[in-house]
């Protein structure tokens, strides 16, 4: 099995342990000690004995960010060491470096401990020195004992905080950034699926007619059906670009210069019921309705619309119904056509008419279901939604 391998120092640890072994050396060469040679703490006196710890708290240096944990240990035992010579202040700073290094960039449990390992040696040093020779001069020995240890901890601790806040405010704000992005891509998809649903029921129910009755009109020869065929187109053509110039305006919001024409409501489904009349639908409207929100007014508008639509293009002979009945809190709609038995319908499609009012329905929070139902008078296609009208089931 290979041994494992210290990562890389990093390039400013590098250069820190360069410059604390390059200062070391230099006070070393002046003849510069932290003690006298008569001291008798000094066990080893002498110039040589101080390049030792100097030598290693350097090395520790170099991996003060890379292994902190292999670093401070080393540097306590050449700080221990450096106390037996005449001493290096560039020995003890690096120490202080070292140790703010290690609780920096350590792990969160050792930069929580060394604190208050460092804090409670502190206090232990200055107790035990006064109780041991009874001068106040003793107490300076456990303020430096805080000082080479304590205070950077301390500091490193505070530092490493304030990172990790930084960091955490960051990550925040990054999340927020992509909620935000998330939530205007949602934002734009749903409008844009709102207005392809608008432009879908708006412009398909006279497109069609169009259809149809140009279709009768190159297919008859007979002037005066050809001519009531083209008073039908003249008329969807109007009605279909005065609801697209709404449908631009709505786009454009021009603001209060120019207001774009209110939304269909259900009051307008006598007309939309006399326009399927002149398109051709034998149509009966029965409604019976209280006040409703607007947005299930333009949804019930919408699907009668679509359903009108529908029938226009694949119904049979015979009479279309629409049904409206407020009850019990909601609005219910049924729309019943004959089921036609046609090769092709009489006006191209998407299919995208019932995905529309599905989805116009489900936003409500209600319901439509569209299909063949079998009546005693025969085979027939219904088209049935249920919308809530009490404000508090409404999204």
């Amino acid at each position: 099995m290979p041994a494992a391998r210290l990562p890389r120092p990093h390039r400013f640890d590098a250069y820190v342990a360069l410059a604390g072994l390059l200062g070391g050396l230099l006070l070393w060469g002046f003849g510069l000690a932290t003690r006298p040679k008569d001291e008798p703490i000094v066990l080893f006196p002498g110039a040589w004995p101080i390049l030792v710890p100097l030598a290693v708290t350097a090395c520790c240096e170099l991996m003060r960010r890379a292994a902190p944990r292999v670093a401070l240990p080393v540097a306590t035992a050449a700080l221990v060491a450096d106390t037996v010579t005449q001493g290096n202040l560039l020995t003890l700073v690096m120490f202080t470096d070292v140790m703010y290094a290690a609780v920096l960039y350590g792990t969160p449990a050792a930069a929580r401990r060394i604190p208050w390992v460092t804090g409670l040696l502190s206090v232990a040093a200055t107790v035990v020195s006064f109780a041991v020779w009874r001068v106040p001069e003793a107490l300076l020995i456990g303020v430096a004992v805080g000082i080479m240890s304590f205070a950077p901890a301390s500091t490193g601790l505070i530092v490493r905080n304030h990172r990790d806040a930084a960091e955490a405010a960051r990550l925040r704000a990054e999340q927020t950034a992509l909620l935000a992005e998330m939530d205007r891509v949602q934002a734009v998809g749903a409008e844009r699926a709102r207005m392809a649903r608008e432009l879908h029921d708006m412009v398909a129910n006279h497109l069609s007619a169009i259809a149809i009755h140009s279709t009768a009109a190159l297919s008859l020869d007979d002037p005066a059906t050809t001519r009531r065929a083209l008073g039908v187109i003249r008329e969807n053509s109007v009605m279909g670009l005065a609801e697209m110039r709404r449908l631009i305006g709505i786009l454009r919001d021009a603001g209060a210069e120019t207001e774009p024409a209110a939304a269909p409501t259900l009051d307008g489904l006598g007309a939309l019921v006399g326009t399927a009349r002149a398109n051709g639908l034998d149509v009966t409207l029965e409604a019976a309705y209280d006040r409703v929100p607007a947005p299930v007014e333009l949804a019930a508008y919408r699907i009668v619309q679509e359903s009108l639509t529908n029938a226009l293009k694949h119904a049979g002979p015979g009479r279309v119904t629409v049904r409206l009945a407020q009850l019990d809190g909601s609005l219910t709609i049924a729309v019943t056509s004959p089921y036609g038995d046609r090769d092709a319908p009489r006006a191209p499609g998407s299919g995208a008419g019932l995905i529309g009012m599905r989805e116009r329905a489900t936003l409500l929070h209600g319901t439509l279901e569209a299909g063949p139902e079998d009546t005693p008078d025969g085979k027939i296609w219904a088209v049935r939604a249920t919308l809530p009208t009490a404000e508090g089931d409404l999204p």
